[in-house]
């Protein structure tokens, strides 16, 4: 195999983790290589009608990677530097989360290269609806089922509902998930992801013989997913000591009042505003002298030019692919734990089944319903995953993995490969 290099893709990092996983399982090397490509990916071309007049065409993808234990599943984002590797990399990333966590889904991903920052909102209307006729014949309730990602939220799935609805001749809430609840969205979804990185962090912090109300945890990044996970860390009785945004993180080893920081939903890039003792570096946040580490910004941010430098105890990755291969390494050497991804922020696409079942039974749940079942579900991945990493003698991410390709590759074996 080949040496990881600190730049590796999503596509690099997914194939590489998949190939550790299965050296660790007697399971057929036909079905690892047919895995390290996607079934089918859709490039399509997007054009829009400026409000100056002028005429911009985008490139949008949804790459579909593996769909033998339920319908395709995965975000939908608008950044400038989308590209198909890196959609077939996070879709497969996808595949693993949803197996992890026991879900009837496989794993999918898209997106348009476009800032949408710079786009008036019926302009981005205006994208999302002809994205939406571009790929139709590929999405579908029991085909392929997008959510929100970077740069879209769930106006952009309610335009993309309807859009895929008209064409359709019939309302069909189950093309997307993530959606407002008035038009089928499942209360709870926008905070899932946050929720899981917490109760993962919980189940860590007791499973290392730590308390809770004597832990200090630092989260890079003030998102949705780390500004739900440092509120509900808070309420349990850890003690945030530092957050992040874009511009840098604000510090108090004594801890700071999580739910008086605005999220960056709330207000955009205003934790430098909230009053401490000291500010920090989006760097030097990582590598404060703390029990739990949370990266749950962007990825790549753990490499190995940091790697040795952090003091965390427990590391849980709340964004995608915040730790490089080569810093994985350094970790496990340094035995400091690493909870995956694919383990700790899975509540999004685990409310977003929540929200597909809602939505195929026209019947709601009560925002008590949806955390609980979230727990359960959490639990019993966070016990499935625990089980390998106590049997054998592997990391964290390799115990998740293990638990997921053992799902995917017996679904495979049953179905069998079409002649």
């Amino acid at each position: 195999m080949e040496e990881p290099t600190e730049e590796e893709s999503a596509l690099e990092t997914a194939r590489r983790q998949l190939q550790h996983a299965a050296d660790h399982l007697n399971i057929d090397q036909h079905i690892v290589e047919r895995l390290k490509h996607p079934k089918k990916v859709q490039e399509v071309t997007v054009p829009v009608e400026r409000e100056n007049g002028d005429v911009e065409v985008y490139t949008g993808y949804r790459a579909q990677h593996d769909s033998v234990r339920g319908p395709f599943k995965g975000g939908l984002r608008y950044h400038p530097e989308v590209t198909r590797e890196e959609c077939v990399g996070l879709g497969m990333w996808m595949t693993w989360k949803c197996a992890v966590m026991d879900i009837p889904f496989g794993g999918a991903k898209g997106g348009i290269a476009v800032n949408p920052k710079d786009l008036t909102a019926d302009e981005k209307e205006q994208l999302t609806r002809r994205f939406t006729d571009e790929i139709r014949s590929v999405i579908g309730p029991t085909k392929d089922i997008p959510a929100p990602d970077m740069g879209t939220d769930p106006q952009t799935m309610a335009w993309l509902m309807d859009a895929y609805s008209i064409q359709e001749g019939e309302t069909i809430p189950g093309v997307v998930t993530g959606k407002p609840p008035i038009v089928g969205g499942s209360k709870g979804r926008d905070g899932a992801p946050g929720r899981s990185v917490a109760i993962i962090a919980r189940e860590a912090i007791d499973y290392y013989d730590k308390d809770i109300m004597e832990t200090d945890v630092a989260v890079q990044g003030y998102g949705s997913v780390a500004s739900n996970a440092a509120r509900l860390l808070d309420d349990w009785g850890a003690t945030v000591v530092a957050v992040s945004d874009v511009n840098g993180g604000v510090y108090d080893a004594n801890g700071l009042d999580t739910h008086a920081i605005p999220s960056h939903h709330e207000e955009p890039e205003a934790v430098m505003d909230h009053e401490a003792p000291k500010t920090v570096s989006n760097e030097e946040l990582l590598e404060l002298d703390v029990d739990v580490v949370i990266p749950a910004a962007i990825g790549n941010v753990l490499t190995a030019d940091n790697a040795n430098d952090i003091s965390a105890e427990i590391i849980i990755e709340g964004a995608n692919g915040p730790t490089t291969t080569a810093a994985s390494e350094i970790f496990a050497e340094r035995d400091i734990p690493v909870i995956p991804d694919i383990l700790a922020n899975a509540g999004g696409v685990t409310v977003s089944y929540f929200e597909w079942l809602q939505d195929i039974n026209r019947r709601s749940w009560s925002l008590e319903r949806v955390n609980d079942e979230l727990e359960k579900e959490m639990l019993a991945a966070w016990s499935d995953v625990r089980e390998e990493f106590d049997t054998r003698d592997v990391t964290w991410r390799d115990a998740a993995y293990i638990v997921a390709l053992s799902r995917i590759a017996e679904a495979h074996e049953i179905r069998g490969l079409w002649p």
